[in-house]
This record gives C-alpha cells, sequence and structure tokens, in this order.
C-alpha cells in the first residue's frame, strides 16, 4: 500500500503528502500494527535511524535490535493501548550529516494515527532536534559550576538573598563567618540575623527600585555570636539585585568585607588629628586675644591723647605703666627712665626716684645686649620677644617687648617698653628638657636591657638547642651499642643453650628494653618541653588502632590471668583526620600502667562519642583498673614528671615516672585534657577527651608484622653501616630470613655496589664516615635517579632527622635497636611494592613520565562533559601562575596577608585537578606559617616544590585541553 493510502481518506486532500513530509525539516516515521511495520520515514529520519531505503516494510525493531530500544517500546505501547499522545524524554543520537556521524540531541513525539472511524490503524513518530538548545543548557551548567566555586573561594563574604522576604539561597564561608554558628540557609535574613532590624537595611534591599547599592564604611549594629550583645562594626559592601527573563528582581547579590580595624584606625588618626589642631587653635586664639587686648588698650590710650594731650602724657602713660603686673617701662630716645610701673621698682628694689633719668641698660645681666634692643626699638618701631635677664635678687628671665610713640605731628618722643616674666616657662623648660635627658637615660636602660634581655634568650636558645643536641647524641650513642646488645641477646636466646644461661640473657634483654623506654621518654619529654612536638593530620581507622593496641597486650593479660573488656561506640564515623601515633602512645601507656599495677580483676577500655558535628567529633577514652590505686594526697602530682603512686612504686614495680607527664602533655597539646579516679586497693579510672576530624578520604595502609615465609627469602639486600658490631649483627639476621646481601661501611662505597650490582633494597645508616646516609641518598635519587627502596638505619628517633629522611627520598625508617620482624616486615613489604610497580610499568608499551594531574574526578563530577571541562581547565589555567607569583612575591615581601590569601586560593585546586594530597598538606604549612610566622624552617622549599608541581600541572592541563579540543572537532 502507497504512503497516501496509509492516511486516512480526505486528509491533506489534493496536497503531495509523500513530498510535504520528505522534504520536511522534522524526522518522521509512520509505524503500522501491533508489530510497528515501518510504512514511511523521511530522509531525516533515516539519518538517525542510519538505514537506507530497505528500512520500509519492516518490524521497526527487527530492524533496531538491542536494550537501547527499550523505551522506545514502552512508549510506544502506551500510545497504542491508550490512543493519548506522548511526549519522549530527550535522546542522544548519532546522526549521519554529510557521510559523517555527529552527536546530536532529539525530542521525539509519538502520535496515535487514526482512520476516519477513529480506530487507531498506526503510530506517527515526529522528532525535534533540539541541539542547539541541549549545548546551551549545559555550557550554563558548567559556567554556574565555575561561578559557585569562585563565589565560594573568593576573599570576600558573599550571599544571594531570595525573593521579598530576603531569604538566604547561598553564603560563602566569609559570609557565614561574619555571624558564627548561625543557621542561615532557608532562613529569611532578618528572622536568622535579627539585630539588623530598625537599621535601614531594608530600604537598600528592596525589590521595587531594582538598583544596585554600594556602601563604604557603613556602620551596622551585629553579634559576633547568635545570643550575644550586638556591636558596632563597618562594612564595605554592596548590594546587586538579579533579573529573570522578565526583567523582574528575583534575588539580591551581596558582597563585601568587614572593615572594622581600619575605620577605627583612621577615627583614631582623625581624633588625635582634630585635638593637635584644637590646641594649636587655642594657642593662636589666646595670642590673638592677647594681641586684641593690647590693640585695643593702645587705641583707647591714642584716643585719650586725642582729646588731651596733656593728659596722655601724664595719665595715659601712668595707667598703660601700672596696669601691668610685668614691668612697664618708658625711655627716652637717650636710654634714659622717663616713668615705669611698680612692677620694675618691686623687681629691682629700687625706688621710683632712683629709677628714674636713670640708664635703662644698668638693670640687665647683659647691658650692651639690653642697649641694642631698645636702639632697634627706635630704628624699627618696635621688637618683641628678645629675651633679657633683670639683675634682682633671683635674676628674673623676660621676654623684652616695645614699640615707640609719638606726638601729633609724628616725632617720636620714646618707647614703651614691657618685660615679661616668663621664669615659670623657663622652669618649665628646664623640667622638660631634665624629663628628656631622663627619657633618653631611661631609654638607653631599657635598650641596654632589653640587649641583655636578648642575649639571654639567646642563651636559653641555644641552650635548648645544646640540650635537644645533647639528648640527640646521647640517643644516637646509647642506642647504637644498645642496638648490638639487645639484637645479639635475642639471637643467643634463640640458639640451644642450657636454661640458667637463657636466664641471664633474658635478664639483660628486659634490661636493655627498659633502658629504651627511659631514653624515648626522655627524648619525648625534651620534645614537648622545647615544644618541638609535631602532630600528623592523616586519616586513619579508629576502630583498628584500638583493637590493634589490644592485640599487644593480649598475652600479659592473659599471663595474669585478668579480664579485658572492650567497650566501643561503632556511632563513631569509621575514618578519622588526627594524629594515630600518639594516640596509640597515650592509650598504650595507660594501658601499660594498667596492666603493670593489676594483679587482679579486669582492665576496661572503653571509647565513646561526646559530640559530633558536619566537621569534628569529640571522644572520650577511658582506661579501668582493679589494680593497687593511687592515694588522694598523690593524684594531684601524678601527671608530673618522675612523679608515681608511692616511693615503692619504682623499686616494686619498675618505671621512670614519665609516662603520664608525656601522657598528659600530648593530650593537652592537641587541644585534649586528660583526668584520673582513683581509690587505694579499689583501682584506678584514667579517662581522656581529644577532638578528631571527620574526613572522606582513604585511610593510610598499615603495615603488618609479617612472618618469615620461604617465598620470599630471594632477596638482595645492600648494608650500608659503619659499625662492625651493627654489621655482624645485620648479617646475622639477613642470614636467619635467608636473605643475600653485601655489607658496606660509607656512602660512596654503597654508590660503586649500586653502580656494579642489582640489589633489591638498601638498608642504610644515617651517620657514617666519607659520605652519610643523607648524602648517599641524594646521589641515588638525583643523580643515579634510582627508585630502589631505601630504609634508613638510625639510633637517632628526633623529629627533625625522620622528616630529613622523607625529605632526601628514604622510603621507610627503623629505629635501633632493631626488631627484627619489623625489619623484616619492612623489606619485605617494600620489595612487593617495588616489584608490582615495576610489573605495571613493564606491561605498559610506552611508559611516559608519571603526571601530577588526574582528571578522574573531575570527570566524574561533570559527567564527562566536554564543554564543561574545557572552561575549569581554563579557569584553572588562567588563575594558577598569577597565584604562584603571588604566592612568592608575598614570601619575598614578607607580606604575610598576600601570602596566606595566594595559597589559600590555591588548595582547593589540587583536590579539584587529582594533585596528590602531599602538596595540599605543603600549602596548608604555609598557609599556617602565614598566620602565625612561627616554625619558617624549609618553607622557601615547600614554596619552591608547589611552583614546580604547579608549574607541571599547567604543562599536563594544556597538553589534555587540546586533547579535548581535538576529540570534539
Amino acid at each position: 500500500m502507497a504512503f497516501n493510502d496509509a492516511l486516512p481518506t480526505g486528509i491533506l486532500t489534493g496536497i503531495d503528502v509523500h513530498t510535504v513530509f520528505m522534504q520536511s525539516s522534522l524526522a518522521i516515521c509512520i509505524l503500522k500494527g501491533k508489530n510497528y511495520v515501518v510504512d514511511f520515514a523521511n530522509d531525516f529520519y533515516l539519518q538517525i535511524a542510519e538505514r537506507g531505503s530497505d528500512f520500509t516494510g519492516k518490524p521497526f525493531f527487527d530492524s533496531l535490535p538491542g536494550s537501547s530500544m527499550a523505551d522506545i517500546r514502552e512508549s510506544l505501547d502506551r500510545v497504542l493501548e491508550t490512543g493519548i499522545t506522548f511526549y519522549g524524554k530527550e535522546m542522544r543520537v548519532s546522526i549521519l550529516r554529510n557521510q559523517q556521524k555527529e552527536i546530536s540531541y532529539f525530542s521525539f513525539v509519538y502520535q496515535p494515527m487514526r482512520e476516519l472511524g477513529g480506530s487507531i490503524i498506526g503510530i506517527i513518530i515526529i522528532g525535534t532536534e533540539v541541539t542547539a538548545q541541549v549545548i546551551a543548557r549545559k555550557k550554563m551548567e558548567a559556567r554556574s559550576i565555575v561561578v559557585h566555586n569562585l563565589l565560594v573561594t573568593v576573599p570576600a563574604f558573599v550571599c544571594i538573598l531570595n525573593g521579598p522576604d530576603h531569604v538566604f539561597d547561598f553564603a560563602n564561608t566569609q559570609y557565614q563567618s561574619l555571624f558564627g554558628q548561625r543557621q542561615l540557609m532557608g532562613h529569611p535574613l532578618f528572622e536568622a540575623i535579627p539585630e539588623l532590624k530598625g537599621q535601614d537595611i531594608e530600604q537598600i534591599l528592596t525589590y521595587q527600585s531594582g538598583e544596585p547599592y554600594l556602601g563604604v564604611d557603613v556602620p551596622i549594629l551585629v553579634a559576633r555570636e547568635e545570643d550575644t550583645t550586638p556591636e558596632m562594626r563597618y562594612f564595605n559592601f554592596g548590594y546587586q539585585p538579579l533579573f529573570d527573563e522578565n526583567e523582574t528582581v528575583y534575588a539580591i547579590l551581596v558582597f563585601g568585607n568587614e572593615v572594622t580595624d581600619q575605620v577605627l584606625a583612621k577615627s583614631m588618626e582623625s581624633k588625635i588629628q582634630e585635638r593637635r589642631a584644637a590646641e594649636l587653635e587655642e594657642r593662636v586664639q589666646q595670642r590673638t586675644r592677647e594681641l586684641t587686648a593690647a590693640n585695643e588698650l593702645l587705641r583707647q590710650k591714642n584716643q585719650e591723647i586725642e582729646d588731651s594731650r596733656e593728659k596722655m602724657v601724664t595719665e595715659y602713660a601712668r595707667s598703660l605703666i601700672e596696669a601691668s603686673l610685668d614691668p612697664l617701662i618708658t625711655i627716652s630716645t637717650e636710654g634714659k627712665i622717663m616713668d615705669m610701673n611698680q612692677a620694675l621698682a618691686t623687681v629691682t628694689g629700687k625706688t621710683r626716684a632712683q629709677l628714674i633719668s636713670s640708664d635703662f641698660t644698668a638693670y640687665f645681666t647683659e647691658p650692651e645686649k639690653a642697649r641694642e634692643i631698645y636702639q632697634r626699638v627706635f630704628e624699627q618701631g618696635f621688637v618683641e620677644n628678645y629675651p633679657l635677664v633683670i639683675t634682682d635678687h633671683k635674676l628674673t628671665d623676660v621676654l623684652f617687648n616695645g614699640s615707640v610713640y609719638k606726638d601729633g605731628e609724628g616725632n617720636v618722643l620714646g618707647a614703651v617698653v614691657v618685660a615679661r616674666d616668663i621664669t615659670s616657662q623657663k622652669q618649665i623648660e628646664k623640667e622638660l628638657t631634665e624629663a628628656k635627658i631622663s627619657a633618653d637615660l631611661a631609654r638607653e636602660l631599657a635598650e641596654d636591657a632589653q640587649g641583655k634581655a636578648e642575649n639571654a634568650t639567646i642563651v636559653a636558645e641555644n641552650a635548648v638547642k645544646s640540650k635537644q643536641q645533647f639528648l640527640s647524641n646521647m640517643s644516637h650513642e646509647i642506642r647504637t651499642p644498645m642496638n648490638a646488645i639487645i639484637g645479639f641477646t635475642k639471637v643467643l636466646l634463640k640458639a640451644g643453650l642450657p636454661e640458667k644461661q637463657k636466664e641471664y640473657l633474658t635478664a639483660i634483654k628486659l634490661s636493655g628494653d627498659a633502658l629504651i623506654v627511659l631514653i624515648n621518654d626522655i627524648l619525648d619529654l625534651a620534645k614537648v618541653d622545647a615544644g618541638k612536638m609535631s602532630f600528623e593530620k592523616t586519616p586513619f581507622k579508629l576502630a583498628f588502632s584500638i583493637s590493634a593496641i589490644l592485640h599487644l597486650f593480649e598475652a600479659k593479660i592473659q599471663e595474669k590471668n585478668l579480664v579485658l573488656v572492650k567497650e566501643y561506640d561503632y556511632t563513631i564515623p569509621m575514618v578519622l583526620m588526627g594524629d594515630p601515633v600518639r594516640l596509640h602512645q597515650i592509650v598504650m601507656n595507660l594501658l601499660s600502667n594498667a596492666v603493670k599495677f593489676t594483679s587482679v580483676g579486669k582492665i576496661k577500655i572503653s571509647v565513646r562519642m561526646l559530640e559530633e558535628d558536619d566537621e569534628r567529633v569529640l571522644l572520650e577514652f577511658a582506661v579501668s583498673d582493679t589494680g593497687i590505686g593511687i592515694a588522694e594526697a598523690q593524684i594531684e602530682t601524678i601527671f608530673e614528671n618522675f612523679q608515681q603512686a608511692s616511693s615503692a612504686t619504682s623499686r616494686l614495680y619498675g618505671g621512670t615516672g614519665l609516662g603520664l607527664a608525656i601522657a598528659k602533655q600530648l593530650v593537652e597539646q592537641q587541644g585534649g585534657s586528660i583526668l584520673v579516679e582513683s581509690k587505694l586497693d579499689i583501682g584506678s579510672t584514667f579517662s581522656f577527651v581529644l577532638p578528631f576530624q571527620k574526613t572522606i578520604e582513604d585511610p593510610e595502609v598499615v603495615i603488618e608484622i609479617m612472618e618469615l615465609d620461604a617465598e620470599t627469602q630471594h632477596i638482595n639486600v645492600l648494608v650500608v653501616e659503619d659499625m662492625a658490631l651493627n654489621q655482624l649483627l645485620v648479617k646475622t639476621l639477613l642470614d636467619e630470613f635467608g636473605f643475600k646481601g653485601d655489607i658496606v661501611s660509607n656512602g660512596k662505597l654503597a654508590l660503586e655496589k649500586l653502580v656494579a650490582n642489582t640489589y633489591d633494597i638498601v638498608l642504610m645508616d644515617l651517620q657514617m664516615p666519607e659520605m652519610n646516609g643523607f648524602e648517599a641518598t641524594e646521589y641515588i635519587r638525583n643523580e643515579m635517579h634510582s627508585s630502589i627502596p631505601i630504609i634508613a638505619l638510625t639510633a637517632d628517633v628526633t623529629t627533625v632527622d625522620l622528616e630529613k629522611c622523607k625529605a632526601v627520598g628514604m622510603n621507610d625508617y627503623i629505629s635501633k635497636p632493631i626488631d627484627e620482624r619489623v625489619l623484616y616486615s619492612k623489606i619485605v613489604g617494600l620489595v612487593k611494592k617495588a616489584s608490582r610497580m615495576a610489573s605495571r610499568e613493564a606491561e605498559e608499551p610506552n611508559p611516559q613520565k608519571l603526571k601530577c594531574t588526574d582528571l578522574e574526578y573531575l570527570t566524574e563530577r561533570t559527567k564527562n562533559n566536554p564543554d564543561m571541562l574545557t572552561d575549569i581547565i581554563i579557569a584553572y589555567l588562567e588563575q594558577t601562575p598569577a597565584l604562584v607569583r603571588a604566592m612568592k612575591e608575598g614570601m619575598r615581601d614578607k607580606d604575610w596577608h598576600a601570602l596566606h590569601a595566594a595559597v589559600h586560593k590555591m588548595i582547593p585546586s589540587f583536590a579539584i585537578m587529582g594533585i596528590n594530597r602531599a602538596f595540599e598538606n605543603m600549602a596548608k604549612k604555609i598557609q599556617e606559617f602565614a598566620r602565625t610566622q612561627e616554625e619558617s624552617a624549609g618553607i622557601p622549599d615547600l614554596i619552591l616544590q608547589l611552583e614546580n608541581v604547579c608549574t607541571q600541572a599547567c604543562k599536563e592541563l594544556e597538553e589534555d585541553l587540546n586533547r579535548i579540543k581535538k576529540a570534539r572537532t
């Protein structure tokens, strides 16, 4: 039947329907019957189905088999059963265009086709291409992720308030920190932060205007925590309205920074300037008032002169002279005193009769200087503030001021002079000078004291360093012979010796073990006292750690017939972030004491969760026993150095009295607390509380202690050790393991051996002549480019040496005295790991340099969307070089704020780009240094490493970006 015949009669009469459908820009296919036989498919649909003209006349699903057709069949069945048009979901299809396949997106409609009587005789499938819309939407999604990341990491507070009630739709960390622990998201602004009401915030946030707002140094009353008193804080902020497609405001973007400190600083400076200006203005006004008063007085007297010349000479001069408490004098042009006030007579001790007609200069300590002054008055018409000293019983200091007076015709008749007493000012100046001298002396004394204090500080620091160096040296010197003593004692105990000799050897081993415990305690105590105790932040499984600790004490507990009770709260997250090694040290110390001091009864260890939030948990650990207990008088001092329950405790049970002191320091330096409850002959309970961070990271794999295995005996070991006793001990242990090996006495010989022979692993002593272990390892890694596993053999277990071991490229370390089981386990574990890595490299056809980036996480988050991947990679490539420059410049210029900000912005990108977590930890160390400026050793090296990894990451991401772009074309 022809296509036109398939349609009900009377439809599209007179129109070549076949031609219309064939030329349509829609993909059209007509199916008939319950088997969905293809009755018609236009060219566009055939391109989508990738079929030729033989597609027509065949059952639809026979020609297009596969599980992908299940959804289409379900849709067709629904239309056939209900007779209702069905609008299918958006589909991703491959279409053949211009002889090339393209990925496109279509939206399909399934329309029932009826006869004129209404019976359904088939289904019309109509497909509309929506590729452009889908691509546009996906680009918007990618940009949305980038914008969200920028808003989260931008160094300013940002939030979005939605709707007329201003409901929090988004708030970054900086915004949340302004208001403490309040719940913001989903709450209206004035409900979440009620103190903002009544501060005109409502007017700024209005939806009616749609105008942006920018405020500078705006004062707002805000509480830093909920239920606390609001305080005045200042902000630079802006409001930006967000519009929908109808140009209607639907939300407001709020952004800005708190500038309280800057505003207060400016306000203080402004007040200081105002006070200084006021003081200066007061002095000017005072001087102005004085001159105004003098001018007014002269004006009045001049007026009197005009009224009566003789009255002026007799009365005006007298009133003028007597009006002042300072000496006032009228002198003739020859320098003779014509008149004076009583103040001059009082100062000089002369009568008026004696003073009149006498020489003016005779009453001053410097007559010539006085003559020069009054002559200047007649030459210039006036003189101001000229210093002189009146000859009297106390040599009064005065400031000489004078001016001439004339007759009505302008002839100079004489001069009026004022000698202002400035004795009090001189006294003040003297006191100020003396105070300045005293201040200078005090400053010199303070500087001297400061110098002495700095010298004392240097001496103290040198003493601490000397103490640390002494302890380090003593640790090395004691551990080295103890390594041989304990090692060979263990070897002899395995030999077939008589019981009496075994008893003696066991006593030697126990004494050696006790000495090692004492050395470890003293080293830990020294590190705590010097503030050098460091704490790791690594993921670990707490339940596994507790079980491992209990396993170590099982034999001793069974030997003493004690009952071990374990109570563990399994609501605690499986993986926590913290320092498992220090936790082990604390718990093992408390358990060791409990086992040591308990002869009958039970020992209980419990772990329970006290608090939990989104970021952290607070756990309580408790160890209880039914042992000898502690007297009440001793409880207060039990955590002090070298303290035990009684003087007989050390004699009866052994120990140094340092364990609890170290445990207390370890707990408190991690932000926790430790307590003890005890009664004599009843028992004790030691409990401590520690916080731990939550994490989703995988815990580090713990190396288990392995037993001897015949399959692992073909291992070739190079031993680098300079002491003959230790060489013999290590050789004995390797022989027991069944390993082969060579022994050399320094690093230089080790390099020669590595060039000439093949080894599976290196045991490297640190302190050796000619070339030590650090230098040898650096050469192996950097010059020989060898990845052979290297284990450090060290008698110095200080933090500095262990960090240096990792820094030069050593894989692990073993402290002396050597535990042969630990040595065996670490050798086998590292050799197997190296073997597996070598096998994987051998399987790769084209081995390449290891990449520092891994886009697996980003690909998963973006659902492998090439547009989103491209946008995010481009954003990283644009911002990272600038952040690296800012980081280096901040360190160079000691701009700690800039350094902190640059590193803070870099940290999130490590996880996004799959860069090793070790570099993120480096960045956090730099960030902490920028915040505190403490522990600066090694910071420049960390910055250099971050620069190198970021540079390599940019190169790799540029290659990935080109690969993605090439795949899309």
